[in-house]
């Protein structure tokens, strides 16, 4: 069992929000669901009978969503970082989870729920920690410039071009 998982709140979306990341992500499935009874609606404003708790599974890291009303909000204190092999997979996650054009910038995105991404390539961590501080230099200055994160133009940074 997984020591420790990340419990996602939605107002009501939890169901729609597992269903939603399980299509995107190819080694995923939904797990096992909860539903309020007549105490879902003094609590958390819940109709009986709506989903309190769904479980969900994204490449091996266990999730679990609830529908608790909207008391709170995600903010960008946390982000799930989607650790890519190429440009393709960057584009393809990009173009799956990205809603929120005006929150694009460095990598990062919103989804339709709110909730942070962080779109990387793995070379990047390389490119950033070279031990030429120039190469570095220029790799961070071209990726701050960036919103969806171009591997190529990261690459042409580092080789001073």
């Amino acid at each position: 069992m997984q020591k420790i998982t990340p419990h996602l709140w939605f107002d009501n979306q939890a169901e729609e929000a597992a269903t939603f990341y399980t299509s995107i992500f190819k080694n995923s499935k939904i797990g096992e669901t909860s539903r309020y009874g007549e105490e879902g609606k003094e609590v958390h404003g819940q109709k009986p009978g709506t989903v309190m708790t769904i479980s969900f599974e994204i490449e091996g890291q266990k999730f679990l969503a609830l529908n608790g009303g909207p008391v709170f909000k995600f903010t960008e204190a946390i982000s799930f970082m989607v650790s890519c092999d190429t440009q393709e997979e960057i584009d393809y996650y990009w173009g799956k989870l990205s809603a929120v054009p005006e929150s694009e910038q460095c990598g990062w995105l919103k989804d339709k729920f709110g909730l942070s991404w962080q779109i990387t390539p793995k070379v990047l961590g390389d490119l950033l920690s070279d031990k030429d501080k120039a190469k570095a230099g220029r790799v961070m200055n071209a990726m701050l410039k960036m919103k969806k994160i171009d591997i190529e133009g990261l690459k042409k940074a580092y080789d001073g071009k």
